[in-house]
């Protein structure tokens, strides 16, 4: 085992003064330990949302009745408060370990050799996001639950997850320009898949806005539209993206398209098959908290699904200095793009 080096005044002034450049002098991660970093702040993400979403299915959004304090003069629950207190008092706690995973994400791609500076700016998004649904959070509480900043908190937290994958997405490749595997055509039908998944995830929102889990057990506001109407226009959506899945999964299968595409869109359709029975037979059952829970986390997976997707029509190389990287032209006459 190596010595430790000994810390200095002048080291100390300049880890006070840059403490991430500090860092990246003295560290070089493997790219795995980068690529791990930025896994752990994908999973966190996903966990904050599930969190989020048991302290609304338990009653437990006005658990700590004020924000940034739990109650009145203390920053913790007091014995006067309920279970509910504990619940909400714990996932506003998960938020730190949230930060911590981000933290780490962003010290990785800072210290990696060389630096990816694409990496860092994804990672500082991430924080940036974060701090400002824990701020959107806080206006959740203080406006005792409207629905409509709960929709927006959980819209947020997406766009968490959204730039937590493309960080996580960078790591396993380089920083060459861009080169696509597939044509327009298929380009094209995979943004029809995002833009439609964004509008099923937007009438989640309101489906939960609507619905019987206002996430307090004392009078909160709800929307004011029919819960089974929106729910049934959830679910046209839905069906719409499996039947893009399903219609993409054949067309890239018929003009042989690359492995990757075919893997990533099959791994989507298996996602939304469970998603969808487990949406149904919430629907069927009057929505039992578990299975709502269960359907929250199966959301956030298809969202990654259809990024994925997304990200999987194109590679990255390493940079040289040496050979070029050569891109292909997106408006090639060829369907499947090169083989």
């Amino acid at each position: 085992m190596g010595s430790v080096p000994k810390l200095t005044p002048a080291d100390a002034v300049a880890a006070v003064r840059n403490p991430l450049a500090f860092i990246a002098d003295r560290w070089t991660p493997d790219p795995r330990t980068v690529r791990r970093a930025a896994l752990a702040a994908l999973v966190m993400s996903v966990v904050i949302v599930v969190t989020g979403g048991a302290v609304r299915l338990t009653g437990s959004g006005l658990g700590c009745p004020t924000w940034p304090e739990c109650t009145d003069g203390s920053l913790t629950p007091t014995n006067a408060l309920s279970y509910h207190s504990a619940i909400e008092f714990t996932n506003r706690m998960l938020t730190y370990v949230l930060c911590a995973a981000v933290g780490w994400a962003i010290i990785a791609a800072r210290s990696e050799k060389p630096h990816r500076r694409s990496l860092t700016r994804l990672g500082w998004a991430q924080f940036w996001i974060v701090m400002g649904n824990a701020i959107l959070g806080g206006i959740v509480v203080l406006v005792g639950l409207n629905p409509y900043t709960v929709a927006a908190h959980f819209l947020l937290a997406t766009a968490l997850i959204t730039v937590a994958a493309v960080m996580w997405q960078r790591t396993r490749e380089g920083d060459g320009r861009p080169r696509l595997l597939v044509g327009k055509a298929v380009q094209q039908l995979v943004w029809a898949l995002v833009a439609v998944s964004s509008l099923l995830i937007a009438a989640g929102t309101v489906v939960t806005g609507a619905g019987p889990h206002p996430g307090d057990s004392g009078e909160v506001e709800r929307i004011d539209v029919s819960w089974s109407g929106v729910a049934e226009l959830h679910a046209v959506f839905a069906w719409i993206v499996v039947s893009l899945t399903f219609a993409l999964w054949f067309f890239l299968k018929g003009v042989g398209a690359p492995q990757g595409p075919r893997d990533r869109v099959r791994d989507l359709f298996l996602i939304l098959l469970g998603q969808g029975v487990i949406g149904y037979v919430q629907y069927f059952t009057h929505l039992p908290t578990v299975l709502v829970g269960l359907h929250m986390f199966g959301s956030c997976l298809v969202w990654i699904g259809v990024l994925r997707v997304l990200l999987s029509l194109r590679e990255r190389a390493e940079v040289s200095a040496d050979v070029p990287v050569q891109s292909y032209d997106a408006v090639s006459a060829s369907i499947a793009g090169p083989k």
